[in-house]
């Protein structure tokens, strides 16, 4: 069997594992991968908890030779006692228009910490231009009497995408894996594209 075709029954696999409209999502991302090869996945089932309701979201990244494919699903709650429904959308960037792939580990009793040791909590950001968050707070002047008003004063930090898994919400696995996906990414994006799956 070709290593796509391994990647993708493996996509496949983990979805229906979520048990969250895994043919819905499924096709969903698959429709906008196309025929081009899936190199590296990773899928985030995130609920979250309103009162007496659960809203459910999954994010699903998949890494192609030129791509970085990322899927969400929502459900939506049925108006007047309808039946729900959910809300799914692609966005495909192109791995040359990624500005920058960071991973972020956390681990438990760094001192004990030995060469390939899992992480207990782990993010992945990932900023390609299309979002940007604005952090504000009141500008200030060196003189500590002064009461004039110098406005604001801010950064601008991209905010596309964030991904943060941990052992105790996710299990060792899905954080291992996004670790890896993560690790994939950021070398991928240093070359543009990618022919062959990389880490592990």
């Amino acid at each position: 069997m070709h290593a796509s075709s391994d990647r993708r029954s493996a996509l496949s696999a983990d979805l229906a594992s979520c048990g969250y409209f895994p043919e819905l999502v499924e096709d969903t991302v698959l429709l906008a991968v196309g025929p081009e090869e899936v190199i590296d996945f990773v899928v985030h089932h995130e609920p979250t908890f309103n009162h007496d309701e659960i809203r459910r979201h999954l994010t699903v990244l998949v890494l192609t030779p030129t791509r970085l494919v990322v899927g969400h699903t929502d459900e939506q709650p049925g108006e007047a006692g309808g039946s729900a429904s959910a809300a799914t959308s692609t966005e495909s960037i192109a791995l040359h228009s990624v500005h920058t792939v960071a991973l972020t580990r956390v681990v438990n009793q760094p001192e004990r910490y030995r060469h390939g040791d899992p992480a207990y909590e782990a993010w992945l950001s990932v900023a390609w231009g299309a979002m940007h968050r604005m952090d504000l707070e009141p500008a200030g002047c060196p003189d500590p009497n002064c009461e004039a008003d110098h406005g604001y004063t801010g950064t601008m930090v991209p905010d596309d995408l964030v991904v943060r898994m941990s052992v105790a919400a996710d299990g060792i696995e899905r954080v291992g894996a996004l670790v890896s996906f993560a690790i994939t990414l950021q070398q991928a994006t240093g070359r543009g594209s990618v022919s062959t799956r990389i880490g592990g």
